[in-house]
């Protein structure tokens, strides 16, 4: 695991806790956040964003990659998620994937539970044979 340093992992978490603040889930009542740093010191911000059709909704992890990729970013250092939740809520297995597309399995992921604790892990950990794009040359 790339080393991260433990102010770096309170801000990271007061970030995705603002984000979760703008969660849009009427269905769930799971408010999710997360921030996504770049290599480049830039945060993204996501939340879940639910649908009555369930299908389109979006978790916090995708919403903050998106938003990076849009912006011509994809080079990442840490991910920090935090949801309304007393145990650590990973990544579903949508969002691994996607995160397997744009970073390093030694990338550092910050789990938080609602009252900021936290447990690290990396993406390698959760996904570790992930379908990427050397999978397809």
């Amino acid at each position: 695991m790339r080393e991260i340093e433990k102010n770096e992992i309170g801000y990271m978490i007061s970030l995705a806790a603002e984000a979760r603040e703008r969660a849009y889930c009427p269905y769930s009542n799971f408010r999710v956040g997360a921030c996504l740093k770049a290599a480049n010191g830039d945060y993204y911000l996501g939340c879940n964003i639910e649908n009555a059709s369930y299908s389109p909704t979006v978790c916090a992890e995708r919403t903050a990659v998106f938003k990076a990729v849009f912006d011509g970013v994809r080079e990442f250092e840490a991910l920090a998620i935090i949801a309304d939740s007393e145990t650590y809520s990973s990544p579903c297995g949508v969002c691994r994937q996607v995160l397997a597309e744009f970073c390093e399995s030694d990338m550092p992921l910050i789990l938080a539970n609602k009252s900021g604790e936290y447990r690290l892990t990396t993406l390698g950990e959760l996904i570790p044979f992930a379908f990427t794009k050397k999978d397809m040359e």
